[in-house]
């Protein structure tokens, strides 16, 4: 008789549980779809060809983001630029050279404690340290720089983890054969985990396309037209930035939402790209 009690609460445990989960499933799919479908009906039917090609000007009151593309454009290369060399790098260094176990330890949590500092402190820092102490002033170089710093701890976390599932036996193996310690990780570790250096990348862009906090203190949000080698130099706003100036500075709430439809759309993509990549390389290691 007990036992059939206990079956029973069980039972209506384990429903009870099935039913919250659904439940949180459903919230989280209708909060996503909601948002993704409130932006783009606001915001899709702002996005017109002369939005994206032109540049703003005060006399005419024309509207133009093609200078904040250029910039995200910039800002993007720049970082990575920076970023990919530091981070795997130091990727590489923690899970094949170190030997001071503790060594390893205590940068590890450095770049976890880094991950989950707020982007605004890392704009003041930014600011202060590059702009100032630097003397970089307001500038897309200085906000990249800032990215960097941002974003070394997801480069060097992805880069670490995919190293580690490499096999052990390749390596020896390859050792085996005669290979030194460097050539045995160019040309048998790493190409066996350039999927997780590559997912880390994509997921990167992603976080410097929906940064605003850290450039507002470092790049500034001028809409100027530039060149990639004057435009780093230079103040200027990207997409995200853009939308802050015309949704609080300018009440273009219409040119907001053809922003915020854009990054929608570029995030959807980054996150597509990465499965894709992710997919692309098990099925080459199950051939």
């Amino acid at each position: 008789m007990q036992d059939s009690k206990i079956s029973k609460a069980r039972k209506a445990y384990i429903s009870i549980m099935k039913v919250l989960m659904w439940l949180s499933v459903a919230v989280t799919c209708s909060l996503v779809t909601f948002l993704i479908i409130y932006v783009f009906i606001k915001g899709i039917p702002n996005i017109s060809w002369e939005l994206l090609s032109e540049k703003p000007s005060y006399l005419s009151e024309k509207i133009g983001i093609l200078p904040d593309i250029l910039n995200t454009v910039y800002i993007v290369i720049a970082t990575l630029l920076i970023v990919l060399p530091i981070g795997v790098g130091a990727a590489i260094y923690l899970t094949e050279y170190a030997q001071n176990k503790k060594l390893v330890n205590t940068i590890e949590y450095a770049a976890e404690t880094l991950s989950g500092i707020p982007s605004i402190i890392y704009g003041l820092v930014g600011m202060l340290f590059f702009c100032q102490f630097l003397n970089m002033k307001t500038s897309l170089l200085a906000g990249a720089l800032t990215l960097v710093i941002m974003n070394l701890p997801t480069i060097m976390r992805t880069t670490q983890e995919s190293l580690k599932t490499v096999p052990q036996s390749y390596r020896e193996g390859a050792f085996g054969l005669g290979a030194g310690k460097w050539r045995v990780i160019r040309t048998v570790v790493f190409p066996g985990c350039v999927d997780g250096v590559i997912t880390g990348c994509i997921l990167s862009v992603g976080r410097i396309l929906g940064e605003s906090a850290a450039l507002l203190f470092t790049a500034g949000f001028a809409h100027a037209l530039n060149g990639i080698i004057e435009g780093l130099s230079s103040s200027g706003s990207t997409l995200t930035v853009a939308l802050y100036v015309y949704a609080k500075e300018q009440g273009e709430f219409g040119v907001a939402f053809a922003i915020a439809a854009i990054l929608m759309i570029l995030t959807l993509i980054i996150n597509l790209s990465a499965a894709m990549v992710e997919r692309y390389f098990k099925k080459r290691r199950t051939i």
